[in-house]
């Protein structure tokens, strides 16, 4: 037994020796093989909660009201959307996808498909910081026709991504309470989230030339103040249905029917040279399409609303390895200066102590 006991002994102390002599080729090399393996682009199969959205930016001029704050100053509603988005990017999970439209007059027009988030980052905020008023062909603001048009975007697209919808929900020309587009969309069919930006205050709404040059402010005899439907005029598209809301809008505690005021489009009488975010009324377009909102505070708290589990899918998606891997190889590296530092400070013990 003691003979076994001795033996095993020695060869510890053989086999520390041999550690000692080889420790800096072995960590070399296996330093070595870690780099490698990080050029190789290795990855791994795994499942993981990803978004897949196309994200619809309103440009209509009333986005353009600077109700917003960003770093203590007094910024548009447009400005602040496109920073909180520029934000929340990088906390997506790799393997998202993200594609950008824009809304104006009652269309959604998609400008880039979902493309992986990641990879395509900087495509991404680049594109993203280019959208602004200017690229708007009409006035209008008709949002539950956008809304209904950026749906149809989406069905289109492989893969039926998700729909995120930008906007403050001020629609132009206003909208009778009573007579609003009724869609064919079923509630639900696609995923999606309504994004409402703007003050609560009502506040004049910048005018601008083509080329997005201020001009002022829109006056109230400049701006229709009635609803077409209510003055016999005919509407943007041809053979257009309307809903009763009575009918329509889902009940809510208290009140009879859909017939809520503060979720109706228009805002006060002769007031719609003025605009406020119309939370209500996007909540109740909202609810009839199936879709989550979000009231936009700030990029955090939009990124954790795009990730949400009614957004998310759970997908096979390859996790790349190559980082992990090249953190091993700078740990192995930093491994080889180890024994020199324990030297170090114990000769600074050692001249401590006989000082």
């Amino acid at each position: 037994m003691r003979a076994a006991m001795g033996w095993m002994a020695r060869l510890n102390r053989r086999a520390a020796a041999l550690w000692r002599h080889e420790r800096d080729r072995c960590l070399l090399a296996a330093a070595a093989l870690a780099l490698a393996a990080s050029f190789l682009n290795p990855g791994l199969q795994l499942e993981q909660s990803l978004v897949a959205q196309v994200v619809v930016l309103d440009i209509t001029q009333s986005m353009n009201v600077t109700d917003q704050q960003l770093a203590g100053q007094p910024v548009s509603r447009l400005a602040f959307a496109k920073q909180a988005l520029h934000q929340a990017l990088p906390q997506l999970p790799c393997g998202s996808r993200i594609g950008w439209a824009v809304f104006t007059e009652y269309r959604s027009f998609l400008l880039m498909a979902p493309v992986e988030v990641c990879q395509h980052l900087g495509e991404l905020q680049a594109t993203l910081a280019g959208i602004d008023g200017r690229m708007a062909w009409s006035g209008n603001s008709e949002v539950a026709k956008g809304l209904h048009s950026g749906i149809g975007v989406v069905k289109l697209l492989p893969g039926k991504p998700s729909l995120v919808f930008v906007t403050d929900g001020h629609e132009a020309p206003p909208l009778n309470p009573r007579h609003r587009p009724a869609f064919d969309d079923k509630p639900g069919d696609v995923a999606g989230l309504i994004v409402g930006v703007g003050g609560l205050l009502p506040v004049p709404i910048p005018k601008t030339d083509p080329l997005g040059r201020p001009m002022g402010f829109w006056r109230a005899d400049e701006v229709m103040q009635t609803d077409p439907y209510s003055q016999g005029r005919g509407a943007s598209l041809g053979g257009e249905k309307l809903v009763d809301d009575d009918a329509a809008a889902p009940a809510r505690p208290g009140v009879r029917g859909g017939n809520v005021p503060s979720a109706l489009p228009g805002g006060v009488a002769g007031s719609e040279h003025l605009s406020a975010l119309r939370e209500g009324y996007l909540r109740l377009l909202a609810g009839e399409l199936g879709l989550d909102f979000h009231r936009l505070h700030s990029g955090d708290g939009l990124a954790e609303a795009l990730t949400a589990p009614a957004l998310a899918r759970p997908v096979l998606a390859r996790a790349d390895l190559r980082p992990a891997f090249a953190a091993l190889a700078l740990a192995l590296l930093l491994a080889r200066l180890v024994p020199a530092l324990r030297r170090r400070l114990r000769s600074g013990r050692a001249w401590r102590k006989w000082g």
